[in-house]
């Protein structure tokens, strides 16, 4: 309304590299799934620059992957301080690059609960229905458990068309960690989604962005001061409650030569 744009999920910018940049810097207070501390500390060692960023920022924060050890091994590949491997199987039974295909958007690392049931098809020759199973042993909010089950299936398998035993083991342990609580890839692209449009918001329009936080409360992390610390922190003038001036929610105001304010 204050700057004639009717934005709408679907229209928001798809790219916005000063979004990018405050990101980077873990500047999210109030942005959907990437507000809490735990994302905060992550972004700057993330550094995300494109979209599917967003989506394994989204899922790497959470107990599967750290439980897993994914966080780490990720963190090092994409900062360039480990080499991007792609165990092969024994050219007997299959291609050097099947892996590659399962693997490559994650530099290597299963983050996904789709990436871990085709890593049992292509590694491990499960039948899909196999795999399955193994999803829905993955489905920790079930209660179904039992990934114990799957070892001597993932494992033997991998080993007997030529992985090395211990890339084998950590291939398990690593698809363990899902059953902690981790993202399927079609569930983290749509909250990455979300997050963007709502980095977008905070860092074109922080006043907006704002009011709207504190018209939702209770909601998020943060209380209301820390939102309204947080936007005259970026540069936006908070006037005080007006019985004359105010309404009941928080709203914009437009004062000449100044930064778009709310009351």
């Amino acid at each position: 309304a204050h700057h004639g744009r009717d934005l709408t999920l679907a229209s928001v910018p798809r790219e916005d590299p000063e979004t990018y940049a405050m990101l980077r810097k873990g500047d999210s207070l109030g942005v959907f799934q990437v507000e809490s501390r735990a994302q905060m500390n992550m972004l700057p060692r993330m550094k995300p620059a494109c979209f599917y960023d967003l989506a394994i920022q989204v899922a790497i924060v959470r107990p599967g992957p750290i439980q897993g050890d994914m966080v780490h091994p990720y963190l090092r590949r994409r900062q360039g301080r480990e080499p991007v491997s792609f165990p092969s199987p024994d050219p007997a039974h299959g291609p050097p690059d099947e892996l590659q295909q399962v693997l490559g958007k994650t530099l290597g690392v299963p983050l996904f609960q789709e990436q871990a049931m085709k890593l049992a098809i292509v590694a491990a020759k499960f039948t899909p229905s196999e795999a399955n199973r193994l999803r829905r042993s993955m489905a920790t909010f079930r209660r179904v458990g039992g990934m114990h089950a799957f070892w001597d299936k993932l494992v033997g398998g991998m080993v007997a068309r030529g992985y090395e035993r211990d890339f084998a083991e950590r291939c398990f342990r690593q698809i363990e960690g899902f059953g902690s609580y981790g993202f399927p890839e079609s569930h983290a692209i749509a909250f990455a989604r979300l997050v963007w449009v709502s980095s977008y918001l905070k860092c074109r329009y922080p006043a907006h962005f704002a009011a709207a936080l504190l018209n939702a409360q209770p909601m998020g992390f943060y209380a209301p001061a820390q939102i309204v610390r947080d936007a005259q922190e970026h540069g936006v003038t908070v006037l005080g409650v007006d019985v004359n001036a105010s309404g009941w929610d928080n709203g914009i105001e437009r004062v000449t030569d100044q930064p778009l304010p709310f009351r």
